[in-house]
Formats: structure tokens, sequence, C-alpha cells
């Protein structure tokens, strides 16, 4: 039985959306959204029915979202480190749709040096220093 509100997507690791970073600090990486909940990995614990804010990357731009952890387990185990997988349901629609992400557009002209031009200072001295003492 799908229990799931939205269907979800695996994501590419160079899209905006692959990584979240909790408000507290802890980063996340994003294995797969749907509009109202995502499966993340990361070091941080997570446990179920806690509340947690990300800050995620959007169709609309950077975004802090509320959700809540709906599951949480350990994933894998490293000699320095415990990684977790969790689910988070978030408490708002959100556009996670991989269209929604416009690439950013090239100038259309490279960028001009404006301003005078540098005045050629080889062998010329602004200040000129003479060998007589002026009291």
């Amino acid at each position: 039985m799908e229990r799931r509100r939205a269907t979800r997507r695996t994501l590419a690791a160079d899209e905006p959306l692959a990584h979240a970073k909790l408000r507290t600090g802890g980063q996340l990486v994003v294995l797969d959204a749907s509009s109202w909940g995502v499966l993340i990995e990361t070091t941080a614990r997570l446990l179920p029915g806690r509340h947690v804010d990300v800050h995620i990357v959007t169709s609309s731009g950077r975004t802090l979202v509320r959700g809540r952890v709906a599951r949480a387990f350990v994933y894998r185990l490293q000699p320095d480190a415990i990684c977790y997988r969790a689910g988070l349901a978030f408490d708002e629609q959100l556009d996670t749709r991989a269209c929604a992400y416009s690439p950013p557009v090239a100038l259309a002209t490279p960028p001009t040096n404006q301003g005078l031009p540098e005045r050629d200072r080889s062998g010329h001295s602004d200040i000129v220093f003479s060998d007589r003492f002026i009291a």
C-alpha cells in the first residue's frame, strides 16, 4: 500500500536541491525528494518525531522549511562517524521538480574595463628627491 502524498524522484549530485542544511548547522545530502518530503543522509542524529528547520534550495531560491522526522535509522558505521538516513516530512508543499530550476544565464558580452587606462610610470617619478637639506 502506497502512503506517500506525492511521487518522489532521485536527485543528481549536482542539483542545488541535493544539498541542504539544518538550521542548527548540520549538513544534509538529499537522496530523493517529493513536494512533501525528502530522504536525507547525515551525520547528525535525528530522532523520529523531532521537528527540524531545513535550509533548502528550491526553484524560488533558498528557503527555510519546517518539517518533522518521519523515520530515521543508522545507515553506515565509519571509524570516526555514524551516518544516518532519515525521511523528513515537510509542513508545506515545495516545488522540487527538476524542470523548475533555471540554469544560470551567462553574460552575453564579456565585461569591459571601465575607466581610464593606467599611466605608464616606467622611468618617471612623481617625487623628486634632492640631496640638499633645507632648514
